[in-house]
């Protein structure tokens, strides 16, 4: 019987496993195409005679839609189950990719990019409310390194390939390749469905009672001070990395290939070390690495002030990648464990805050910049590490007292480099994602 027992187990274990490894692949493949667009927005201005600052606009018609949706997606899985909206989701996404290469002007073009943006924003922020509901809180990081990691890399490669691969077959046919791979992940998923569980039994009740849990999410210290940490964090990684391109293409005279290739590693450590750094997480507690991971972001953003080669100042774009994977993900570990039987609107919460914060980092320090010098990179870094980590469990694996004051001195406040009034949209990058490693 115990011998039963065990082999039930493992193979419970191992189409867990496998639902984890289908979950990440659908997380890249979502995350590839929201930042495969904007190394595209130079060809598409061409493409339909219009301005480059008219193509940009979806780039937010898609942010802002998906950031907004996901509160109601929590609200719609605690109330009809995960299974049910993640697969509408997913297959949402197929469709709508697909009819985004129809487009035949910009206002179709941006019209697609709506809705699949609100139709895509279903699938991410379940898989990471499947992990928590899935796997006890000491044993999250490394699925959620998982989910994260092929965020990291899905904006990585994106960012990059959106751009090598438009000579080759086209802005339409890197839409549809990308559709067809989601559906092939459709059909992989499927036999896997009833594992993503349905509606939590006592979670229905009205409509109301459901907005209101968002207000209860915000109502402890712990909830109010986590949701703030993954606002503020992801408007500092969002300012610094949207203007990267045009950092490089200043400051070095890098073209377009080259600019990719150097905010590829931007996404590598998340993609190769995101389970890593969530065993690390698991082992030794949220409340070391997230500090140090404030820490690393702010160095590294203080490098890029330095004149320096071209491949030390790659290196510290690859430490403020580290940076990023080091908070974001453990954070959302974190809201994991506030959720309590609503997870699907706590990750909702939580992922709401992280586009809002993309949003607006990026518009921020645009604006800052051309104003002129800006100050403002390691300074809201420095305010992150020098309020000092919460004073309760919201960045602890475990209780006990913070980490030690002296981190509060890792970080001072850094200046951007200043950049001329040379126009950013040819240049204009997306931020890294989020979802990140829970």
């Amino acid at each position: 019987m115990a011998m039963e027992g065990s082999n039930r187990q493992g193979q419970s274990d191992g189409r867990q496993e496998r639902l984890l490894w289908v979950l990440s692949a659908a997380t890249f493949f979502i995350f590839f195409q929201a930042y495969m667009v904007a190394p595209l927005i130079p060809r598409l201005a061409a493409v339909f005679g219009v301005s480059a600052q008219m193509v940009g606009l979806i780039v937010p018609a898609y942010m802002v839609p998906y950031a907004v949706s996901t509160l109601f997606y929590g609200l719609l899985s605690d109330r009809l189950g995960r299974r049910r909206i993640m697969l509408a989701s997913l297959f949402a996404f197929v469709v709508l990719t697909t009819l985004t290469a129809t487009a035949q002007s910009t206002s179709q073009l941006i019209t697609w990019r709506l809705l699949t943006g609100l139709g895509a924003s279903g699938v991410v922020p379940l898989a990471l409310a499947w992990v928590g509901a899935t796997f006890p809180y000491e044993q999250r990081g490394r699925p959620l390194g998982w989910l994260f990691g092929a965020m990291a890399g899905g904006m990585a490669f994106g960012s990059v390939f959106g751009a090598l691969l438009e000579p080759l077959v086209g802005w339409r046919g890197i839409f549809l390749a990308v559709s067809g791979l989601g559906a092939v992940l459709i059909v992989v998923l499927f036999p896997h469905r009833r594992l993503l569980g349905d509606a939590p039994s006592g979670t229905a009740g009205k409509l109301g009672d459901l907005f209101a849990a968002y207000g209860s999410l915000l109502g402890s210290g712990r909830g109010r001070r986590t949701y703030g940490y993954v606002f503020v964090n992801a408007v500092f990684h969002s300012g610094v990395f949207t203007w990267l391109g045009l950092y490089f293409a200043q400051r070095y005279g890098l073209g377009e290939a080259g600019i990719g290739l150097a905010l590829l590693g931007y996404g590598i450590p998340g993609f190769l070390f995101g389970p890593v750094i969530g065993r690390a997480a698991d082992r030794w507690g949220r409340r070391w690495l997230v500090p140090l991971g404030l820490a690393t972001a702010a160095v590294s953003s203080a490098v890029l002030i330095l004149s320096l080669p071209l491949g030390v100042t790659t290196l510290a774009v690859i430490a403020l990648s580290l940076g990023y994977d080091l908070t974001q993900p453990l954070l959302a570990g974190i809201v994991t464990d506030l959720g309590g039987r609503r997870g699907g609107q706590a990750m909702g919460l939580n992922v709401f805050a992280l586009f809002t914060g993309f949003g607006l980092g990026s518009f921020l320090f645009g604006d800052a910049l051309r104003l002129g010098f800006f100050s403002g990179t390691g300074h809201l870094q420095h305010r992150a590490v020098s309020g000092g980590p919460p004073r309760d469990p919201a960045l602890s694996l475990r209780d006990g007292a913070p980490p030690d004051p002296a981190l509060r001195l890792a970080c001072t406040p850094v200046p951007i480099p200043h950049f001329s009034g040379r126009s950013p949209a040819r240049l204009h990058s997306v931020p890294k994602s989020g979802a990140d490693n829970q």
